[in-house]
């Protein structure tokens, strides 16, 4: 075989897939994968721009739909409890929103950053056929994550004092630290949950989490209604069923895994889920904080508003504006995931190109999707306060902050898309740094500025975090724009073989 050029990418690596024994062949113009797949060709002209636009799209919304679908239900589910919460007093729904926000925000904030690292491991070992690898790394993400998940009961059982202690009223932090102890199974449902989600994931296996979570919210819904107003339960009841909901979901997932539908990617359970720990440990790390300090950052809007004159009005509103963010966040996760996806298999794959062309197409289509979410919120803008509360002041607090809202909505639907591109790169410990700078030392201290010292009220408070956020989502498109993705494709084929134990790589000088 002729030998190329450094400049022309000098390395021939073959990668043999242990069903087919088929090699993996990278040169300068073609990469071929497997059964022959190639990367797409250079675009040079219109057509050819529409014609890989809507291929792109196809397989875009393949993952995008089914997983909309998903985290929409999922997040439905403290949405409707919170939202029934509203229908039986002012102090349960504030009690629901800061332990919903704050004790289980900051759990699933750490739970899914934890299990993200799974996304960039798991998608680029499939797009390099390295499926057997899949249940190792699903197993390690278990150990870890249950282990953490012993470590922060300790949040829950101390909620309350927590909670005095960075000044909510004690009767807000009273009720939502009993709300606290009642939630503690969902926290191990959490540390299950996350790694089967990204195992399934990777496999593009999106489908059947859509079926579980769907029928997770109906039953969730009649459930929630039964026993917090016909039965007058109150918050006891949705925290009960607001547990059952999500072990319905885990134990459906583990039935759906354990049956044999995975294939290699499920082999059974292995000893190797022990080994190299640590390192795990590390990159679990590393993605936990990124998430986290996304996660972290809308908590603390919630927390702020309960400083605020007349906190109770104050935090109803913005939990149920944060709410509805938040529902659409889920949509934009569902880019997040579907691009995770398509980046690290193809960057797996060893398609630079394929994998830079679905950033450009998943950003135009969360931009549209948030657009849209926009505008009918602005049309429906006297109508929707009342669905979430009986109070007429909560009602008109929230209409007042609607423009807010819709400028939220556009922007939040276009950030999580790019999150998913770096998770799927293996990003997370650059764009930490990133979150920490764009949203903590400039967006919170000019929300509370505006806030506090304008007296802008909750008005400043969430323009100055908004603003963080726009920051952060530019300086991500710009590393987007900017990344020479033929080098991510040979650094995504040096972490397959640094966690697989690969050894069999040839390289022609």
């Amino acid at each position: 075989m002729k030998s190329t050029t450094s400049e022309e990418k000098k390395n021939i690596i073959r990668s043999m897939d242990s069903d087919q024994n088929v090699p993996l062949l990278t040169t300068k113009n073609t990469t071929t994968f497997r059964s022959g797949t190639e990367d797409i060709p250079p675009i040079t002209g219109v057509k050819e721009l529409l014609v890989q636009f809507h291929i792109e799209s196809k397989k875009l919304w393949y993952l995008a739909g089914p997983a909309i679908f998903t985290s929409v239900c999922r997040y439905s589910l403290g949405a409707v409890t919170q939202t029934f919460a509203g229908h039986v007093g002012t102090l349960d729904l504030a009690a629901f929103s800061v332990e919903n926000s704050v004790i289980a925000g900051f759990s699933l904030g750490i739970m899914l950053g934890m299990g993200s690292a799974l996304e960039t491991l798991c998608g680029q070992a499939y797009g390099a056929g390295q499926v057997d690898m899949l249940g190792v790394y699903m197993q390690r993400s278990w150990v870890i994550l249950l282990v953490t998940a012993l470590i922060m009961v300790n949040l829950y059982i101390f909620a309350t004092p927590m909670l005095l202690l960075i000044g909510q009223t004690e009767e807000i932090a009273h009720a939502a630290g009993k709300m606290a102890l009642w939630m503690i199974p969902q926290l191990f449902a959490y540390a299950l949950n996350y790694p089967m989600a990204k195992f399934l994931q990777a496999q593009s296996k999106i489908m059947v989490m859509a079926y579980i979570a769907g029928t997770a919210l109906v039953l969730h819904t009649g459930f929630s209604w039964l026993f917090m107003l016909k039965l007058g339960w109150g918050l006891a009841g949705g925290a009960v069923v607001l547990n059952l909901s999500w072990w319905f979901i885990v134990v459906s997932q583990l039935i759906y895994i354990f049956s044999g539908t995975c294939g290699r990617a499920w082999s059974g359970f292995s000893w190797g889920a022990f080994n190299n720990l640590w390192s795990f440990v590390k990159l679990s790390f590393a993605s936990a904080i990124m998430l986290c300090l996304e996660t972290w950052y809308f908590m603390a809007l919630v927390l702020f508003a309960g400083y605020l004159k007349n906190a109770e009005v104050a935090v109803d509103a913005l939990s149920i504006c944060t709410n509805i963010v938040g529902w659409a966040v889920m949509i934009a996760i569902g880019f997040n995931i579907a691009i995770s996806v398509r980046v690290s298999n193809e960057l797996g794959a060893c398609h630079p190109r394929a994998a830079k062309f679905a950033i450009g197409v998943v950003v135009v289509s969360s931009f549209i999707f948030g657009t849209m979410l926009a505008i009918l919120l602005i049309i429906f803008r006297h109508q929707y306060p009342a669905i979430f509360a009986e109070s007429l002041e909560v009602q008109q607090a929230v209409y007042a902050l609607t423009p807010l809202l819709a400028a939220c909505l556009i922007i939040n639907n276009i950030q999580p898309a790019l999150t998913g591109v770096a998770i799927g790169a293996g990003w997370q410990s650059v764009i930490a740094y990133i979150n920490v700078a764009c949203y903590y030392i400039f967006g919170i201290p000019l929300g509370l500025i505006l806030g506090f010292v304008a007296d802008w009220g909750i008005k400043g408070i969430w323009i100055g975090m908004l603003t963080g956020t726009v920051v952060q989502t530019l300086i991500l498109f710009l590393i987007c724009y900017r990344t020479n993705w033929d080098k991510e494709a040979s650094l995504a084929d040096k972490r397959i073989k640094e966690w697989s134990g690969q050894t069999n790589v040839v390289e022609v000088q």
